[in-house]
C-alpha cells in the first residue's frame, strides 16, 4: 500500500488517500471468497464447493469486493496515519472507496485532527484568593449540628411544636375521593423540615397524640401533573409527638463525639477543621481561576468530537461511582440511568467537559513549550504515588494505564504546577467590567436590521 495524497483543511480536518496494489487487492478478494464460499449454493455443485470463477460469473466480479475492501480498510487507515504523521482524534470516516481499472483499491479517509494550540500568558497570572477567618457563629452552628445528631427523641405529653418529630397516619382526598400516593401509616415527620408540601407541617402544630384532624392543602402549580394547583383534604391521625433531648455542651459531650477530653479542646478542633476547609476551598477556587484565565488567553479551536468523548468519559465515571461498568453502556443507556436527556446534558455536563478538554490542551501545550520531559526516576515515583492512591500495585498501574499515558499525565501535572507556582494571588476581587452603551442606530440602519 502507498499514501497517494493528503489534504489538510481548516477546522481540524484532513483527508488522505491510500491505495493498495493489485496483488494486495487480489489476495483480499481471494480471502473473502474462502470466507464466504461455505454459505454459497450454486446448482451443480455441493454447497461450499463452487469455484470462485463460477460464483463471480453468476453474481458478478464485484461479489466479493465489499468484504475485501472491509478487510483492507483498517490496514490502509493505519498506514495513512503513520505516513501523514497526523494526530487523529475520534473515529475516521471513509469518504470514498474506489476499485480502479487496474484492480487496485483506493480509500479516502476523512479525519478530525488534534487541534493546534497558540499559548497566551500562562505565567504570572493574577487571580483573587479569598482569605477569611471562620466566625464564632460558624463554629457554634457546626457544634449545634453535631449536638442535634446526638439528641435523644423522647415522647412528650403536649401539643406538637415546630422542631418536634411526629408519627402520623394520613389520607388525602381530591373531590372527596382518595388519590394515589396520598396515604401512609406510621409516617415519621420532623415539623419544620419542609419535607411535605407548603402548609402541611404548619397545620400539625398544636395537635396532641390521639387527636384527629382534617387539613386543607393546595398543591403548588409545579407539582405532579395530576395534582398541580389542586385543592385537597388530608385526614390526619396524630399517633405520637416526640421532642429532642439535646446533650449538654460539656466535657462529656466532647468525649462522646470526639477524641478530646474537654469541650474547649473539641471546640478548638472544630474551628481548626472549618478553617482548613475554608482555606482549601479558597485555594481551590484561586487555582481554578488561574487555569481559567490561562485557557482564555490561549487560542484553540476544540473539535466537537473531543468534547463529546469527554462527556461520555464523565458519564462513565459517574456510572462507576454507582458500581456499574459504564464502559459497556451506550450514551443513551447512561442518560437513562441518570434520568437525563440531551438537553439536560448540554447544561449540566457538557460545559464542564469542554472546560476539562481545554485544560488538558493547555497543559499539554505548556509541557511542550517548556520542554517538560519526566525522567525515569520521576515517572517511577509518580507510578508509585498513583498506585498508593488507588490501592493497587505499581506494576498493575503501569500495565493498566500504560507507561506512555502515565508519562503524559505526569508532564501535564508538572505543567500545572509551573502555572500555579508562578501565579500571583491578589487580595481584592476583580471588579466587573462596565458595559459601554451601544450607540443608537440610525433609522435606516435600524430598518435594515429589522428587515
Amino acid at each position: 500500500m502507498i499514501l497517494k495524497n493528503v489534504e489538510k483543511n481548516e477546522h481540524n480536518n484532513a483527508v488522505f488517500t491510500v491505495a493498495s496494489d493489485a496483488a494486495e487487492f487480489e489476495k483480499a478478494v481471494q480471502a473473502a471468497y474462502l470466507k464466504n464460499k461455505k454459505d454459497i449454493y450454486i446448482p451443480g455443485f455441493r454447497k461450499g464447493k463452487a469455484p470462485r470463477q463460477i460464483i463471480e460469473g453468476m453474481y458478478g466480479k464485484e461479489v466479493f469486493y465489499q468484504d475485501a475492501m472491509d478487510d483492507l480498510a483498517p490496514e490502509a487507515y493505519e498506514l495513512g496515519v503513520k505516513e501523514t504523521e497526523l494526530r487523529v482524534v475520534g473515529q475516521p470516516r471513509i469518504k470514498d472507496v474506489n476499485v480502479t481499472d487496474e484492480k487496485t483499491v483506493e480509500f479516502s479517509f476523512d479525519v478530525t485532527t488534534y487541534p493546534e494550540v497558540t499559548l497566551g500568558a500562562y505565567k504570572g497570572i493574577e487571580a483573587y484568593r479569598a482569605s477569611e477567618t471562620v466566625s464564632d457563629e460558624a463554629v457554634d452552628a457546626e457544634i449545634a449540628s453535631v449536638r442535634k445528631r446526638n439528641a435523644r427523641m423522647l415522647n412528650v405529653e403536649r401539643p406538637a411544636e415546630m422542631g418536634d418529630t411526629v408519627d402520623i397516619d394520613f389520607k388525602g382526598f381530591l373531590n372527596g375521593e382518595p388519590f394515589e400516593g396520598g396515604e401512609a401509616e406510621g409516617h415519621s415527620l420532623e415539623l419544620g423540615s419542609g419535607s411535605f408540601v407548603p402548609g402541611f407541617e404548619e397545620q400539625l402544630v398544636g395537635m396532641s397524640a390521639g387527636e384527629e384532624k382534617d387539613i386543607d392543602i393546595t398543591f403548588p402549580e409545579d407539582y405532579a401533573e395530576n395534582l398541580a394547583g389542586k385543592a385537597v383534604v388530608f385526614h390526619i391521625v396524630m399517633n405520637e409527638v416526640s421532642a429532642p433531648e439535646y446533650p449538654e455542651l460539656d466535657d462529656e459531650f466532647a468525649k462522646d463525639v470526639s477524641e478530646f477530653d474537654t469541650f474547649e479542646e473539641y471546640k478548638a478542633d472544630v474551628r481548626s477543621g472549618l478553617q482548613k476547609k475554608a482555606d482549601d476551598q479558597n485555594e481551590s477556587t484561586f487555582k481554578d481561576e488561574v487555569i481559567r484565565k490561562a485557557c482564555e488567553a490561549m487560542t484553540v479551536e476544540v473539535p466537537q468530537v473531543m468534547i463529546e468523548a469527554k462527556v461520555d468519559e464523565f458519564l462513565r465515571n459517574y456510572a462507576a461511582q454507582f458500581g456499574m461498568n459504564g464502559m459497556d453502556m451506550s450514551r443513551a443507556e447512561l442518560l437513562k440511568l441518570f434520568g437525563m436527556n440531551e438537553q439536560t446534558l448540554a447544561f449540566s455536563v457538557r460545559p464542564g467537559a469542554e472546560a476539562q478538554v481545554k485544560t488538558e490542551l493547555l497543559l499539554e501545550a505548556v509541557a511542550k513549550a517548556e520542554a517538560i520531559e519526566p525522567d525515569e526516576e520521576a515517572l517511577e515515583a509518580y507510578c508509585k504515588e498513583t498506585a498508593e492512591r488507588l490501592g493497587a500495585e505499581v506494576e498493575d498501574v503501569k500495565r493498566y494505564f500504560g507507561e506512555d499515558f502515565l508519562k503524559e499525565e505526569l508532564a501535564r501535572k508538572k505543567a500545572m504546577d509551573l502555572i500555579l507556582e508562578s501565579a500571583v494571588a491578589t487580595d481584592k476581587p476583580e471588579e466587573p467590567a462596565e458595559e459601554k452603551a451601544e450607540p443608537s442606530e440610525e433609522p435606516a440602519a435600524a430598518e435594515e436590521s429589522a428587515e
